[in-house]
């Protein structure tokens, strides 16, 4: 799935996973996060299978507006909801500065807590 933009340029289209290696990179350089959460393959398939980064964003499109889910892990002893909304923020900046479109809503999933 990709972002398809028309401008006086010509067409420019950008990938879901580019804005969610964007977003991860972001969210993994603000204070407080310890880790990205992803789905956890086992076996066989997870020594041989290549990371295409964006770990633990989920991208989607609706109407040329871009909506961010990131699941995160957090350090102890921080305040969630100041981390929280510290990473929208951030995610929703460098987003729409990457993209040039509008980012609708970002949306914050604390999945654990780590020392």
């Amino acid at each position: 799935m990709s972002l398809v933009t028309n401008n006086a340029y010509g067409k420019i289209s950008t990938s879901a996973l580019a804005i969610s290696k964007v977003a991860s990179r972001t969210a993994m350089e603000s204070y407080g996060i310890v880790e990205m959460a992803g789905k956890k393959a086992g076996g066989f398939q997870a020594v041989f299978k290549r990371r295409k980064g964006g770990k633990g964003i989920k991208v989607t499109f609706s109407a040329n507006r871009i909506i961010v889910d990131a699941y995160v892990v957090i350090k102890y002893g921080v305040s969630i909801t100041a981390i929280a909304e510290s990473l929208k923020e951030a995610i929703k900046y460098r987003v729409e500065t990457f993209t040039g479109m509008i980012v609708e809503t970002v949306n914050v999933n604390v999945v654990g807590v780590k020392l």
